[in-house]
């Protein structure tokens, strides 16, 4: 099967898989998603926490080179027990997750999203 992939980062709380999916398929318009999870993502790369930052990067990569990912996504979300925290304290480790990400000069997309307390993904940075 041929397929167009993009790249999440994804927190590995199942209440976030699905509405993420669905909008990385519609919105990046793939067919399959690699999906790369962790306890709170965005708090790991704002923290820039080792080794779990280096093994991001390495699936990343694998993404990238591999399947020809052309967007990387990172995600924040409501009620995250791998990140606690309120919505603000998310948003400022998604932006700087993503500045993260940036520095690693990526030939692809880099763009955050944040799942709110009703399971809906908005848009935050690098979606238009």
């Amino acid at each position: 099967m041929d397929c167009s992939f993009a790249t999440v980062i994804n927190c590995m709380d199942g209440r976030v898989q699905l509405p993420v999916l669905e909008w990385m398929k519609g919105r990046c318009d793939v067919d399959c998603i690699d999906t790369i999870t962790e306890a709170g993502p965005n708090g790991i790369l704002a923290e820039q926490r080792e080794p779990c930052i280096s093994t991001i990067k390495e699936r990343v990569l694998i993404s990238i080179n591999g399947h020809g990912s052309q967007t990387v996504c990172l995600v924040a979300h409501h009620d995250c027990a791998g990140n606690p925290g309120p919505k603000e304290m998310q948003l400022e480790h998604l932006r700087k997750g993503i500045e993260v990400l940036e520095s690693w000069d990526l030939p692809a997309k880099v763009m955050g999203i944040y799942v709110n307390e009703d399971w809906q993904v908005e848009p935050v940075q690098g979606c238009d």
